[in-house]
């Protein structure tokens, strides 16, 4: 917790809003068993509004509260995630209403696009990968050899895997595996490049994670919703109301608990489970 609690107390002296860095909301998965569609929905408003209780209530106890950044990393991956750069661009301008509507003080948005204006996606991602990127042999290396990094590079494999296996799937799920394992080392790689230009961009920023975090370790995980799965994030899920209140959960689980879809203006926004279901 120390080089958390020193940057937070770099802030605190100099009565600034601690900035936070949380490199999040890439897309929604192209499988639709999981999601409603390419856009923001629910799910995204929620977790929004959630980060924005969450420096509202760090306000409460040091008033120049918090700040947090969303590094928005859609166009990063884009190309190894299977999802088309027109989704990306649609859901990064949904998020960018979003934030502007829910939260315009406490969150702002960082993609790829703002770290080079003007340039087309693949060039975008060459020169990331050119300038922040690594040896795929020594990452080969550190996968085959380090058991955290192998932990995360075959759950990578498993997303990767659960992504494509949507409706419409036609292949063999043991061809679908060999070509995720091979994308997955492109997916650590440019997440690794992700977060060195991150740290670049934002150097002071307490540097937040979607993933769960060993203690000491250079991030802080946090929690974007509730679920039987806790780290599921609203990108591979949608929101499920029931109980009085929202939890996530994939699509194809709402469906099987009868649960009801809601639009909200002219777009699928969630679903509703009835009393006997939540």
């Amino acid at each position: 917790m120390n080089p958390h609690l020193n940057q937070v107390v770099r802030f605190v002296r100099k009565g600034l809003p601690v900035e936070l860095a949380l490199p999040a909301f890439p897309a929604k998965s192209p499988n639709l068993n999981k999601v409603l569609g390419p856009l923001p929905d629910k799910a995204e408003e929620i977790a929004v509004r959630f980060l924005n209780d969450l420096c509202e209530q760090i306000s409460t106890v040091y008033a120049p509260g918090a700040r947090i950044t969303i590094c928005a990393d859609g166009r990063v991956f884009a190309d190894l995630i299977g999802v088309p750069d027109a989704h990306v661009s649609g859901y990064q301008s949904a998020m960018a209403r979003l934030v502007a509507r829910e939260a315009p003080a406490a969150l702002r948005l960082f993609t790829l696009d703002d770290a080079a204006a003007g340039l087309d996606p693949v060039e975008l991602r060459r020169r990331l990968d050119e300038h922040h990127g690594e040896s795929v042999a020594q990452l080969r290396e550190e996968i085959r050899t380090n058991s955290d990094t192998r932990a995360m590079y075959l759950g990578i494999v498993r997303f990767l895997v659960e992504d494509r296996l949507g409706p419409g799937y036609q292949g063999t799920r043991s061809a679908l595996q060999r070509k995720s394992r091979d994308r997955a080392y492109g997916v650590v790689a440019r997440s690794r490049a992700w977060g060195r230009l991150v740290g670049e961009r934002f150097p002071d920023s307490v540097r937040l994670s979607i993933h769960p975090q060993p203690c000491g370790s250079a991030k802080l995980g946090i929690l974007l919703g509730g679920g039987a799965d806790s780290w599921l994030t609203p990108w591979h899920s949608v929101a499920v109301q029931g109980g009085g209140h929202f939890r996530l959960m994939k699509r194809i689980e709402a469906e099987r608990l009868g649960a009801v879809l809601v639009h909200d203006g002219g777009r699928p926004s969630h679903f509703v489970l009835s009393n006997s279901c939540s």
